[in-house]
């Protein structure tokens, strides 16, 4: 464009994009760590709550005044200290007000100023008025003795103390959590009177242990109360890294059958944990749960009642079921990441951030001391001057009435310094009175007194310590209170199993040739009589219960579970295993088992071995199911056979030739996998030919008969009849009669 003026860059600053923008993020994220998200050791504050407690005290707000406005404090704060958005402080104000928030409150709210239910339902500033607590004297009472630096606020008109003089260690006692850029804090609060009784010690000890500590310190304490239910060595190994995390737990006692909770983990909403228990009941995931109620009010601020269905309900059961899956078990995370004496951030254990705040703490009382010490000197200074003109009361006056300039003068005569001689030109003349001479020398003996007390705790590291030990103490006896959060070694809870929240119904699980099945109701549906997909027919069945797993083996030697009341309807034909599970490809599936965990069965490979097993060893939670029967090579897997609780029981096996050995089913070993023993003598030329294999097994107990199948013809040989087929494990058996030399598989029946 025309007449456009040329761009003139002198006196700006160039800079390459990259060292501009990372220069800006390292400040801002340092400003954020600094001055916004990380609690200091010393006072265990942020800058927005150090600057409320300080405001407040300047407001003269302390515990006995009477209350003010919240707007005016935050307005005083917003104004003079925090140029900061009114919401957010005035949210970090409610924050100290709050008892189920701050194990030690900073402020005394009146009026609504939130709820454990709904911590952010406070009313606005404008509505609520707030002043100190007794226990903000703690963090104030020194302020103005010359223990902390002071900064000019952000506009320069006043002066900000870089921190409170806090006298106990509150940044355990209220705990802080904060996120900052790359880092964040989560300090639990703790109880006051086992914090200082862990400082003492550290004071009496340097060389202390951890282990000592932890005796004093047992670990957080919530002010809401409930259970600490993490191992005392998980709650030791935080106090030695400074990071883990802790779980606590709801408090219930048992009234008249009805379960009450009556303390819950820290903010949880007790109106969330309802809705969850609700949520179940309307689920029907909690059939053994009849009502619901919440009986909370301003006496009992936690009071939720459930009512089991009857008196048979196991309420220890139950409750652990709700530990489980509701929030009335909560797990906390630890992060004792704090900024240091140093000004930088970093995570503490205990002893270390004991030991560090005690070096805050005994440097504050030096500074306080000397500020004291040199009050008194110059106060001494004073009377020393006042007492010379006392004793010279004519000569004083004199130079006083008849000198235009007196001080010089009076320096002279009596050798005085200017501020004594500028003492005694202030002194009003009731003070003349012969009496004042004896007050001078009374104040002179009690401040001498003072200054040498003073000057002996300066002297010496011991008596020091002892100072700060006994303030310490007197603090926890005038601000501490009982331990809230009980600290009891519990197992984490487990919810209960879906399938004790079903009904128990006997089922058939029935599977076909090609790897379908079905689960029908009830015990007495005849498997052959089922319809199948044609080329498909009848593999194996079992029966037991809807609410046990269902244990399908396949021709590789893996067992896969499955809950029996997943499995489709008889009323139809079934699905395919494989859409359940993920076999090895080419694999098909040779039998099914059901019943309880200790129910023993016989699984054997065609080539002659097998082993007994707990159908509990079967039982896996992997699609790929697990590896329990090693099948040699060319051989496959046979139909597995449960093993009834007759200690006398025989294993029944049979052959390709037709031979059957019978011998106690005790012979054969228990093992949880493996490629078992050999149960039946095969010619090893045949059986590697596959001339010769084992067709079938089955245990017959005393009083049952064994059916034997080949084709659709059936024999049933008594158990007596078995005799005739004896023999010792491995053997080659006998021969079944004529006729009976093709067998399609066994089974015990009766």
């Amino acid at each position: 464009m025309p007449n456009q003026p040329s761009l003139n860059f002198e006196g700006i600053e160039r800079l390459p994009l990259r060292a501009f923008t990372e220069k800006a993020y390292l400040d801002y994220s340092m400003y954020v760590i600094l001055d916004r998200a990380l609690p200091h050791i010393g006072d265990g504050l942020k800058p927005v709550q150090r600057r409320i407690v300080y405001a407040m005290s300047e407001l003269g707000l302390s515990a006995t005044a009477k209350y003010k406005k919240s707007a005016r404090t935050i307005g005083d704060v917003i104004g003079k200290f925090h140029p900061h958005g009114d919401s957010a402080c005035y949210e970090a104000m409610v924050l100290m007000a709050q008892d189920f928030s701050y194990r030690y409150p900073l402020v005394d709210g009146q009026g609504n100023f939130g709820s454990p239910d709904d911590p952010k339902s406070f009313a606005a500033m404008r509505y609520t008025e707030s002043r100190l607590t007794r226990y903000a004297a703690l963090l104030l009472s020194e302020l103005e003795q010359g223990t902390v630096d002071w900064t000019p606020n952000f506009d320069g008109t006043l002066d900000e103390p870089v921190l409170l003089p806090a006298r106990v260690p509150n940044v355990l006692l209220n705990g802080a959590s904060g996120i900052a850029v790359g880092m964040a804090t989560d300090i639990p609060p703790h109880n006051l009177r086992e914090v200082v009784t862990a400082c003492v010690r550290l004071l009496e000890d340097p060389d202390v242990t951890l282990r000592e500590l932890c005796k004093h310190v047992q670990g957080p304490d919530f002010p809401t109360g409930a259970e600490i239910i993490s191992p005392r060595s998980e709650i030791r190994r935080i106090y030695e890294t400074g990071n883990g995390s802790i779980r606590v737990r709801a408090v219930y006692e048992v009234e008249d059958g009805e379960i009450v909770i009556t303390q819950l983990p820290y903010q949880v909403s007790g109106t969330k944990v309802q809705e969850q228990i609700a949520a179940q009941i309307q689920a029907k995931k909690l059939p053994m749960v009849e009502d619901l109620r919440d009986e909370s009010d301003h006496e009992h601020p936690t009071r939720i009642v459930i009512v089991p269905r009857s008196n048979r309900v196991d309420i220890d059961q139950l409750m652990a079921h709700l530990f489980a899956t509701t929030d009335l078990e909560r797990t906390y995370r630890v992060n004792l990441n704090i900024i240091g004496l140093d000004g930088r951030p970093r995570v503490m254990g205990l002893k270390s951030l004991l030991e560090e705040w005690l070096k805050f703490r005994i440097d504050t009382v030096t500074r306080r001391l000397t500020w004291r010490l040199d009050k008194v000197q110059a106060r001494l200074h004073i009377l020393e001057g006042l007492l010379v003109a006392y004793l010279n009361l004519d000569e004083v006056i004199r130079i006083i009435r008849r000198e235009d300039e007196p001080k010089p003068v009076l320096m002279k005569r009596f050798k005085l310094s200017e501020a004594q001689a500028e003492a005694i030109l202030e002194t009003k003349l009731r003070h003349l009175a012969k009496l004042e001479e004896m007050k001078i020398r009374g104040e002179q003996d009690q401040l001498s007194k003072e200054r040498d007390e003073l000057d002996k705790i300066l002297k010496s590291k011991a008596r020091l310590r002892k100072l700060v030990r006994d303030e310490l103490l007197a603090d926890a006896e005038a601000y501490g209170d009982e331990r809230r959060s009980l600290i009891v070694e519990r197992a984490a809870a487990q919810a209960i199993d879906q399938t004790e929240l079903l009904a128990s119904e006997p089922v058939t699980v029935v599977l076909s040739q090609r790897g379908w099945v079905r689960a029908a109701k009830g015990h007495d549906i005849d498997p052959l009589a089922l319809s199948y997909k044609t080329g498909d027919g009848f593999r194996a069945a079992a029966r037991g219960r809807s609410t046990q797993q269902a244990v399908f083996l396949d021709s590789t030697g893996r067992a896969y579970s499955l809950l029996a009341h997943t499995l489709p309807s008889a009323r139809g034909q079934g699905e395919p295993l494989s859409g359940r599970i993920d076999p090895p490809d080419g694999a098909t599936f040779a039998g099914v088992l059901i019943g309880d965990p200790e129910d023993r069965w016989v699984i054997a490979s065609e080539a002659g071995y097998g082993f007994v097993v707990r159908l509990g060893e079967l039982h896996s939670r992997n699609r790929a199911g697990k590896a329990v029967l090693r099948v040699p090579e060319g051989s496959g897997v046979l139909t597995p056979a449960p093993v009834p609780p007759a200690p006398d029981a025989l294993l029944c096996a049979v052959s390709s030739d037709g031979k059957l050995l019978a011998f106690p089913v005790k012979d054969l070993p228990e093992l949880p996998r493996g490629k078992g023993n050999k149960i039946f003598g095969l010619s090893s030329k045949k059986a590697a030919a596959r001339e010769e294999y084992l067709v079938a097994v089955a245990v017959v107990a005393p009083g049952q008969s064994l059916a034997v199948y080949s084709g659709e013809r059936r024999m049933t040989l008594k158990f007596a009849d078995l005799d005739a087929y004896r023999g010792e494990r491995a053997q080659r058996g006998a021969v079944l009669p004529r006729g009976w030399r093709k067998v399609d598989r066994l089974a015990a029946e009766g």
